[in-house]
């Protein structure tokens, strides 16, 4: 099902679009896993909007550069960089960058993986944003900021569209701020 939203539809907040939109999948992308999709409201362009002004807004000023998380969080972090005038960083999964990297590997709720960075982008201090779609465990975030840290960069905060909040993911995060759109 297409979802193609009025251009003047009403306004209503970035949660309310997630909560309608929201496609969920028993059993994804193995037995005991409810995996929360959010393409179909990422696809629906006044949705997509409410969430990059939400992001946008939560953190307006706190930060120089946003860092997305491969691959949704690509999406978040292009979209808040422009409508921010900030820089982007590309936090990619291992063996997908040239040149000199710094790695994190990490545990995911099913399984594990490794995240990249390039070294040497934005000048040291650079205060940076998390950006990506989902707070699961915290596995995943919580390497990315090791990276941004290592990279000599701060972090100032972490936006997501969804936490789930029975995986505790937030407490895996630290001191750092995190703002999610909509908690489950």
């Amino acid at each position: 099902m297409t979802h193609l939203s009025a251009p003047n539809a009403s306004p209503s907040s970035a949660a309310a679009h997630v909560e309608a939109l929201l496609a969920s999948y028993p059993d994804f992308p193995q037995p005991d896993i409810l995996f929360r999709d959010l393409n179909p409201v990422f696809a629906d362009a006044v949705a997509f909007r409410a969430i990059v002004d939400d992001l946008a807004d939560q953190h307006r000023g706190q930060f120089d550069a946003v860092a997305g998380i491969e691959a949704r969080g690509f999406l978040l972090a292009a979209a808040v960089g422009y409508a921010a005038n900030a820089a982007v960083l590309a936090v990619r999964k291992g063996g997908k960058l040239p040149g000199t990297v710094l790695i994190e590997e990490y545990d995911l709720e099913y399984g594990s993986a490794r995240l990249e960075l390039e070294v040497g982008q934005l000048p040291a201090g650079t205060r940076v944003l998390i950006l990506d779609d989902v707070l699961a465990t915290g596995g995943t975030i919580a390497a990315t900021s090791r990276l941004i840290e290592r990279a000599g960069y701060t972090l100032t905060g972490v936006g997501v569209v969804l936490e789930l909040i029975d995986l505790h993911g937030r407490e895996r995060l630290g001191t750092a701020p995190v703002h999610a759109i909509m908690s489950i």
